[in-house]
């Protein structure tokens, strides 16, 4: 506060009585702050008369037109038109000054009339902001009339290839604040700032009167003043003024250390006009065939492409939605966003500037391009808005063929930094950026070629596909690969609006708008927390603890600029079943570790530590805010099962044959099992049936159970098949105990070489079941290639039927589980438990709805039965990708049958624990 105030009163001392641009809002500010005008539809919904309409807004949220997605047919496609007035008085005291009507954003033909006077040109190109020179159009003092038609179809065809022949909802409506600025008759109109990391300061500034002279005076972001530069001006035009400012703070993501810039424009040595600007010092370059660096420092970009988009208000945001974004991202560890496929709102640009996210601003163009002429202009008002945000380091011409040639050297042209421009899907400017190419992909090129590579779109969200399924094999090869510059995953919230003509329903057009990493309100997917984890700036080596730990784990610092030293670090040990000693914490002293060094973390654990069951190391970066929390488990399955389990019951098991079953009872517990496969038939106990049967089923194994005996062991009950290397080497054996507990043993080889599966199935009726709680890693569902995000512990989830990206209450219930010690199994009539002393099982629970497409990309793989205990698992593969070439972790699992050797074979140890609960 106190530096705000000292920022305050330096601005006063330093500007005098100079003006600054008075603002005056006409709509609101965003989709949370609108002002309603009045409103005529022209076609679709609610069309035919005048009625009102919140602004900003897409007229289609509002209950008007029609929906479109931008795959939809030109002759189905809504083309109607929105007629817009509203009435507003300017103070008086403005008349003989410079006022403009500012829009920031319309779509998409703009026809303004002030007082029914044209306010100029239409304008054509939704995502940018225009203005109009109205001082001669008003009527001071009194009451004014604005007219706004807008046409959401162009009657430029070229807008429409680049702006609405896209995957992506197209919507109506003046979307972004419209407002008027007031400015004084001498005054700045723009300026545009290259400040450099080694503090070399240039800027052009733009005034327009008899004005004789500009001043800038920088400060720091406590307030001091760092220095001043003044030029003389020769009334209207443009002054070019540099300086170095020495022992500047370098503006990067890691710390986006702000300056504030002060224009102050003079006349006759009286302050007239002043303007403010944020800036950051910092220096973006491409090193051909190297890569790119900020700062002097070769940067890797973790980062995601993003939407304008909200959906109770479609591309109508707001700053706080801007900042729950960037926030989120932040969350994730990226740093980097691509704005996609257009320019967004400034205070987005804000935000990222404040926060610290690497920014590719994008030139709209799906997969088309605007014409020449019409992409001057825009291009133009994208960079003249955009060009001092640090944040800002890539410029965009385009998206996948949506490139205009042409354009390229204007890129250069209107920005004072000269910022890099890349063409998204193509190899230009040295970057080679192409789409959703395999792992390790390319003849010659791209992972096998000599150019820097960094796919502006990569991992495809697809429903529970892409994103952090393949990051962590991709990840790796990029951050060991030299001429690696990152990349950008696809995308990050699922593009899900409300249908105000479906009674609200969230639509994402099928599969097109269900690529999130987050979900229409920000509901977190399973990815959000494995590319946590994948991008954290803290790598941790792996590492089992062991009684014979020492306190060391082995980590890496993989940030571009920040020492380790400015971090936190703390440790836990907890006993996860609530059960003894309470939870102890440590602090961690922060390794003194420069960017890319390895290290170690010593953590100072009591001589205890190993009395209890997991310890959870956290690191905090520089701003406080988490990176991530990793899990050690302490305790093993096998440790776990020895507690858990009864102690011996003095009762009898007691087995008769009839017919083709094994009919058991112990404990109050009746089984039958299948005396020629070996299944589980029946289950119940004193309170009556559970209905877990039909099982164990092998998956891509061959059940070929046979020739099964029974005997007592002790008090024992064995129930076995018998081995022959030919015919039966899968061996299954039954174990039950006079407590009531069942054991089950699987000895068995996969049926090939490579498998997708490998496990045993059970059927269990799905309208039965409840919820789970389990101990082992939660409480999201893995797949082989996205096991990374989760935490050791104990979970509770209650059954849904969530469908990723079509109905967002996470985290799913059905699906795979990682590494399960055991597992309570709560149903409509009774709980049962099911424990194992082995490690690393896997538990799935149901089966997903099927979903292909006509590629066979994204398939969510699951074996037959109901619930399985599985030690091999499927991968899943992406909208644009097959699971096998998102790197090795989505191929197949391996396994050799070593000749049917049964020491050899693969094990599975369940113990079953039926008993009413007491």
């Amino acid at each position: 506060m106190k530096s705000q105030l000292l920022i305050l009163f330096l601005f006063v001392v330093i500007t005098g009585t100079a003006q600054k641009t008075q603002i005056q809002y006409l709509s609101g500010t965003g989709e949370d702050n609108t002002v309603q005008w009045d409103f005529y539809c022209t076609d679709g919904r609610n069309s035919g008369k005048w009625t009102t309409i919140p602004v900003p807004s897409n007229w289609e949220l509002q209950g008007f037109g029609k929906y479109d997605y931008g795959f939809a047919k030109d002759s189905v496609r809504g083309k109607e038109k929105g007629m817009y007035k509203h009435r507003f008085t300017v103070p008086a005291a403005w008349k003989g000054k410079t006022v403009n009507i500012v829009f920031e954003g319309s779509m998409t033909d703009t026809e303004v009339k002030i007082n029914g006077q044209a306010a100029g040109e239409i304008h054509q190109g939704a995502f940018y902001v225009f203005r109009y020179n109205i001082s001669q159009l008003l009527n001071y003092g009194s009451e004014n009339l604005l007219e706004v038609t807008v046409a959401k179809h162009s009657a430029n065809q070229s807008v429409n290839e680049a702006e609405r022949k896209a995957d992506f909802w197209i919507f109506g409506g003046i979307f972004r604040p419209v407002y008027l600025e007031m400015l004084p008759v001498q005054h700045i109109s723009q300026v545009a700032v290259d400040a450099k990391a080694n503090g070399a300061f240039t800027t052009s500034v733009e005034t327009k009167g008899a004005a004789d002279r500009v001043d800038i005076n920088l400060f720091n972001s406590q307030g001091a003043k760092v220095g001043t530069i003044t030029s003389p001006v020769s009334g209207s035009g443009t002054t070019t003024l540099s300086r170095t400012f020495p022992r500047v703070n370098q503006w990067t993501s890691e710390s986006p250390y702000l300056y504030n810039a002060v224009f102050t424009l003079y006349s006759k040595g009286k302050p007239v006009h002043t303007i403010a600007k944020k800036i950051g010092f910092r220096t973006v370059e491409v090193k051909q065939r190297d890569g790119i660096y900020v700062n002097g420092v070769k940067v890797k970009m973790k980062g995601v492409n993003r939407h304008s988009f909200w959906p109770t208000s479609g591309r109508t945001t707001s700053k706080a939605i801007s900042l729950k974004d960037a926030l989120l991202m932040k969350d994730m560890n990226m740093n980097a966003v691509r704005m996609s496929h257009y320019p967004p709102d400034g205070h987005f640009l804000d935000v990222c500037d404040s926060l610290g996210l690497y920014v590719m601003d994008e030139l709209a163009g799906w997969h088309g391009h605007y014409n020449t002429p019409t992409g001057t202009k825009l291009l133009k008002e994208m960079i003249t808005h955009d060009v001092n945000h640090p944040s800002i380091i890539i410029w965009s011409n385009g998206n996948e063929g949506g490139h205009n040639f042409d354009l390229d050297h204007l890129f250069t042209a209107y920005d004072i930094q000269k910022r890099p421009v890349v063409h998204p899907w193509q190899l230009f400017g040295g970057i080679e950026t192409q789409h959703y190419r395999e792992f390790n992909y390319g003849i010659g090129n791209y992972n096998n070629g000599r150019e820097i590579v960094m796919p502006t779109e990569f991992l495809h969200g697809n429903y529970d596909g892409g994103h952090g399924a393949g990051l962590q094999d991709y990840w790796e090869h990029m951050w060991h690969d030299p001429l690696s510059a990152g990349g950008y995953l696809w995308d990050f919230a699922d593009q899900a609006v409300v249908r105000t003509d479906k009674d609200g329903m969230l639509d994402t057009d099928g599969s097109r708008g269900a690529d999130g990493i987050v979900g229409p309100y920000h509901e977190k997917e399973g990815s959000y927390y494995a590319i946590k984890e994948i991008w954290s700036p803290v790598y941790f080596e792996r590492r089992n603890l062991t009684d014979d730990f020492d306190g060391r784990l082995n980590i890496e610092n993989r940030y571009h600029f920040t020492n380790l030293s400015s971090c936190r670090f703390t440790w836990k040990l907890r006993n996860v079943d609530g059960k003894g000693a309470s939870d102890l914490t440590g602090t961690i002293a922060s390794p003194d570790l420069l960017p890319l060094q390895k290290g170690s973390l010593l953590l100072r654990l009591p001589a205890n530590w190993n009395t209890y069951q997991a310890l959870y190391v956290t690191a905090y970066g520089p701003d406080k805010k988490e990176l991530f929390t990793w899990s050690f488990p302490i305790i093993s399955p096998a440790m776990v099962l020895k507690k858990r389990m009864p102690v011996a019951n003095p009762g009898k098991v007691q087995v008769t044959e009839q017919d083709s079953l094994y009919n058991i009872n112990t404990a109050g517990v009746n089984i039958s099992i299948n005396r020629n496969s070996g299944k589980l038939e029946k289950v119940s106990n004193t309170k009556g049936l559970i209905p877990f049967t039909k099982g164990p089923v092998l998956q891509e194994g061959v059940n070929n159970f046979q020739n099964f005996t029974h005997r007592f062991a002790g008090d024992t009950l064995v129930i076995e098949s018998s081995f022959d290397r030919k015919k039966s080497y899968n061996i299954l054996r039954w174990l039950v105990y006079p407590s009531g507990i069942i054991n089950m043993q699987v000895q068995y080889f996969p049926a090939e070489y490579f498998t997708w599966f490998n496990g045993v199935n059970f059927s269990f009726p799905e309208k039965e079941m409840k919820s789970v709680e389990y101990m082992g890693n939660g409480p999201y569902r893995v797949w082989k290639n996205r096991l990374k995000g989760n935490s050791f512990g104990i979970w509770k989830k209650d059954y849904n039927n969530t469908e990723t990206g079509e109905t967002w209450v996470y985290p799913e219930f059905k699906g795979y589980h990682s590494n399960m010690y055991w597992c309570k199994f709560i149903t409509s009539t009774q709980p049962f438990t099911v424990y194992t002393d082995k490690e690393d099982l896997f538990f799935r629970l149901f089966t997903p709805a099927w979903k292909t497409d006509q590629w066979h990309n994204y398939e969510p793989l699951f074996p037959g039965g109901d619930i399985s205990f599985m030690q091999g698992i499927p991968s899943i593969g992406s909208k644009t990708q097959r699971n096998e070439t998102t790197g090795p972790m989505g191929a197949k699992n391996i396994f050799y049958d070593y000749e049917k050797d049964p020491q050899r074979a693969l094990n599975i140890n369940l113990y079953f624990d039926f008993r009413v609960t007491k």
